[in-house]
């Protein structure tokens, strides 16, 4: 099964147009309202001078009463054209803006389909700045055509005064377009490589949290810490680079409107002073002069942004245009099967072979931490079935036969190290809202102390990462969070570390009794789980070498008895 984004390449100039071509009416609207309030600001200063050759020939109370009318229809027209056309913009843009993130976020949560050199980090970044930054090119494009529309009309009204000074605006206009346009390219690529560094800071970063216990536990975390200031120096280096840039680019922009603007003042006051123009004209271009600064602004700054949006396009494309490591399957497992690896080989592991029948708990004693964190991730598809050798079978199918969606919803694992999410006691522990078992997830993971200690119970807000809770906390709140999914197979790796002994064992007897009559695998050391589990495997230097009950390997291995009693 391919999923649509592997079906067709997806270039960034194509991930442009495809969001170009999506807002057509939005665009629409929105230039023509922009277009609407940019004549409307143009015609101002127009109005202006008529009125003032208009007055100087006829000073009636009726002439005034027309003009201000005038003045007042046209500033309505600029207020509401502006008001409701960048609702429309800003809305479309918004609303693209987070399809490409729901896009680029389920590539992410494929990373076993997903061939691409990037970190989650890296990913989470294209999922936000650069969808938002790609997002924008919905914006720019209305309001380069309003600001062409405006400096247009200005030429124009210009031209029709002396035809000197409309052919000033054209030509000034594109002295600076052409200008500005070499100078955008520099900008592109400088954003590009920004973007790059900026997302691998993040990545780091994002690494060294998570790794930051067992970093601290063998001395590692200044080495790290030293390697993350590295990273975010690069990224520091290069977004001055891009700043310098950007100023550059905007002071030259500003200055060359600034001389087109007063050339055409000069030549408009060398005109009437020739009395080739009249004072309403000079009243007019003066006017112009002064607003053709905004509109030239804006469409001197639209070549940045364009180039911008092209470079997190092509980001994103990354990801969308990822070939995949493996082609995943369309089969689904039968409900309720058991989980069998046979002779599987990948790292640590060497011919490691085992079943869980179905409705049986097992536990898993590895000796050595790499060994157990090889087994996790392959039970949980972070390395794809043709990267190791042997198979893992799920219900009597292999998991390359499998789609990763179909697997996910009948088998979980729980890492040691689940994310929280900022939200709610209730939310992380139910995401979707739709599980029944929420109260008795709270309950096996003597989460229920910490739902007794806040007024607002299950409702109790929760910070980014559980910030304002334990490390024990965050813990059982991501066991009660894999307890309420009620999977068919559960698999947990060390969901007790964070524990004390006396809690540890009443969460080893619950989880025991909620997950009776349905198949889980525990990975861990502790005491309190081996004991609860029905058998034990012992996977000691890539093998599973011993398996009995938890107190008959305690009466007869020496090893089994150092290396977990305590």
């Amino acid at each position: 099964m391919t999923t649509p984004d592997t079906q067709r390449p997806r270039p960034g100039s194509d991930i442009l147009r495809t969001a170009l071509r999506r807002n057509v009416g939005a665009m629409v609207s929105g230039t023509v309202l922009m277009g609407l309030y940019q004549a409307g600001e143009t015609a101002f200063p127009i109005a202006l001078g008529l009125i003032v050759e208009h007055t100087m020939r006829d000073r009636s109370p009726g002439a005034l009463a027309v003009s201000i009318a005038a003045l007042a229809v046209i500033i309505t027209t600029v207020s509401l054209s502006w008001r409701f056309g960048m609702r429309i913009l800003q809305g479309a843009n918004t609303t693209e803006a987070h399809r490409w993130r729901v896009r680029v976020a389920a590539c992410g949560l494929q990373p076993v389909a997903r061939d691409v050199d990037l970190k989650s980090g890296e990913v989470l970044t294209i999922a936000t700045e650069d969808a938002d930054q790609t997002a924008d090119i919905i914006e720019v494009v209305p309001l380069l055509i309003s600001s062409l529309v405006a400096v247009v009309i200005a030429a124009l009204a210009l031209g029709l005064a002396d035809i000197r000074l409309g052919g000033l605006v054209i030509v000034g206009t594109v002295a600076i377009l052409s200008v500005l346009s070499v100078m955008s390219r520099r900008i592109g690529s400088s954003t590009r490589e920004q973007q790059a560094r900026v997302a691998r800071a993040g990545a780091k970063v994002a690494d060294l949290i998570i790794g930051l216990r067992p970093l601290h536990g063998f001395g590692g975390n200044h080495a790290a810490f030293r390697s993350y200031r590295r990273v975010s120096t690069e990224a520091k280096h290069q977004a001055v680079t891009v700043a310098r840039v950007n100023g550059v680019y905007a002071g030259t922009a500003l200055a060359l409107n600034a001389v087109l603007a007063a050339a055409v003042t000069l030549t408009a006051g060398w005109l009437a002073f020739d009395g080739q123009i009249n004072i309403g004209e000079l009243v007019m271009a003066v006017g112009l002069a002064q607003f053709i600064m905004e509109p030239l602004k804006l469409f001197s700054e639209m070549p940045k942004y364009v180039m911008i949006a092209r470079a997190s396009a092509e980001r994103m494309a990354l990801v969308l245009t990822a070939p995949p490591v493996t082609a995943p399957g369309a089969g689904r497992p039968a409900a309720g099967g058991d989980l069998e690896v046979d002779c599987v080989r990948h790292g640590a592991l060497r011919k490691v072979r085992f079943r869980v029948a179905a409705g049986e708990f097992v536990a898993v004693a590895a000796y050595q931490p790499r060994a157990a964190a090889d087994l996790a991730s392959v039970l949980a598809l972070h390395v794809p079935p043709d990267a190791y050798e042997g198979a893992v079978r799920v219900g009597g199918q292999d998991l390359a036969d499998l789609s990763a969606e179909a697997v996910r919803e009948h088998m979980l694992v729980n890492p040691y190290d689940g994310e929280i999410f900022a939200g709610t006691l209730r939310s992380n522990i139910d995401p979707s809202g739709s599980s029944r078992a929420v109260p008795e997830a709270v309950e096996a993971s003597m989460l229920t102390d910490v739902v007794a200690l806040h007024r607002e119970g299950l409702d109790y807000a929760v910070r980014d990462r559980g910030a304002n809770l334990s490390g024990g906390q965050r813990q059982r709140l991501s066991l009660a969070r894999a307890l309420a999914a009620d999977a068919d197979v559960l698999v947990l790796r060390d969901p007790t570390t964070a524990v004390d002994a006396v809690t540890e064992q009443l969460v080893a007897r619950n989880i025991a009794k909620l997950r009776r009559g349905r198949t889980t695998l525990v990975i861990t050391s502790s005491p309190a789980l081996l004991d609860a589990a029905d058998r034990v495997l012992v996977l000691d230097d890539g093998v599973i070498t011993a398996e009995d009950t938890h107190r008959n390997l305690l009466a007869t291995d020496e090893a089994y008895c150092l290396a977990v009693a305590r």
